[in-house]
């Protein structure tokens, strides 16, 4: 049997941060067509179960385009078999809208509750504060069958040591948003699919869902992570130690995007690192604008330190040299006295700070 695990697909999420309000309806709208095109996948793929560990919805507001197209997409493949665990940011209120429980939906509650599908069987639970502490207990496998446990939490809230010899072969996790994957015991892994799509620069990287292959006679898995989101976000690194201006950073920006060659459907975050000298100039602004086409969304921010030689302004009888020798002489922390200087250059330089 094929069973596809995923997990923090946020529907419904607002996307508002960074975006413009254009740009978060479109992706709103994107993340949905995404929970859409991976029903396809199960459908092309012969896939027999769907496992959506927590956090379906990102509110307790579903609106009826999001609630009505989970909904259909359970109804009109009675093929396959839906398995959901709300995690922390789903409620009821996805459910107080059905008529009917759907037969091939099959849901969790705060105790452990088990479904068989032959040799195969699939045990969840959802934590609260009334069965964090005998959860670990309380659960019961058949050592004779392929054990697949469901949960949502991070490790540390979930016992992982807890949950050794217990005769998990896949543990099912939800709410981290990356891929991740360890072993459990001599028998088991536990295993995070991530999320589905990167909502922000916290979630950087390739989403997907995870597709386990159980072999029923032999008690026996493969598994593998399918990328699958339809944009990625991406943090960029760029040194730009030894630039003077604005231009000499985009060169070196251009140099570090040749050498991998990020999708136009991108978001992406470009971070200017190294050492600079004090009468260095790089906007910021423009290097934004400038690359603003090469992206879906982009924008750029200034990590960079100030190189400074205490010894070169000793003497220097300017404005500059004083001021900076105040700075340097103050019990800032280096990176204040950094941020103050370079402030303070670009005012006497006549830039907009």
């Amino acid at each position: 049997m094929r069973f596809i695990h995923c997990a923090d697909l946020h529907l419904d999420s607002k996307m508002t941060s960074n975006l413009s309000r254009e740009q978060a309806k479109e992706r709103k709208m994107e993340i949905l067509r995404t929970y859409s095109r991976m029903i396809d996948y199960a459908k092309e793929n012969k896939i027999d179960g769907i496992i959506i560990a927590g956090d379906l919805f990102d509110t307790r507001n579903i609106s009826a385009t999001a609630r009505n197209m989970v909904k259909d997409s359970i109804m009109s493949n009675p093929q396959i078999e839906f398995y959901y665990l709300k995690g922390n940011h789903d409620s009821d209120n996805f459910f107080s809208k059905l008529d009917d429980i759907p037969e091939n939906l099959h849901l969790f509650n705060e105790e452990w509750k088990t479904y068989d599908c032959g040799s195969i069987s699939l045990s969840g639970i959802e934590i609260d504060s009334t069965n964090e502490s005998t959860l670990y207990n309380s659960l019961v496998l058949d050592n004779d069958k392929y054990n697949i446990v469901i949960m949502h939490g991070q490790i540390g809230q979930i016992n992982l040591n807890a949950m050794k010899n217990k005769g998990i072969d896949y543990l099912a996790l939800g709410h981290v948003h990356e891929y991740q994957n360890g072993p459990i015991d001599n028998r088991g892994i536990y295993c995070y699919s991530g999320c589905l799509e990167g909502r922000g620069f916290d979630e950087c990287g390739a989403k997907g869902f995870v597709v386990l292959d159980i072999d029923e006679q032999k008690l026996t898995a493969g598994f593998s992570f399918i990328p699958f989101a339809y944009r990625n976000l991406y943090t960029i690194y760029v040194d730009v130690t030894g630039a003077m201006t604005t231009q000499d950073a985009a060169a070196k920006i251009e140099d570090e995007l040749a050498k991998n060659p990020y999708s136009s459907r991108s978001l992406v975050k470009i971070v200017l690192v190294g050492e600079v000298d004090v009468d260095c100039e790089i906007n910021t602004d423009f290097l934004k604008d400038m690359f603003e086409e090469y992206f879906y969304y982009e924008k750029v921010y200034d990590e960079t330190k100030l190189l400074i030689n205490y010894s070169d302004y000793e003497k220097d009888v300017s404005l500059k040299g004083e001021f900076i020798r105040m700075v340097l002489q103050s019990d800032m922390s280096e990176e204040k006295k950094s941020e103050v200087i370079r402030c303070g250059i670009m005012a006497l330089s006549g830039e907009e700070i």
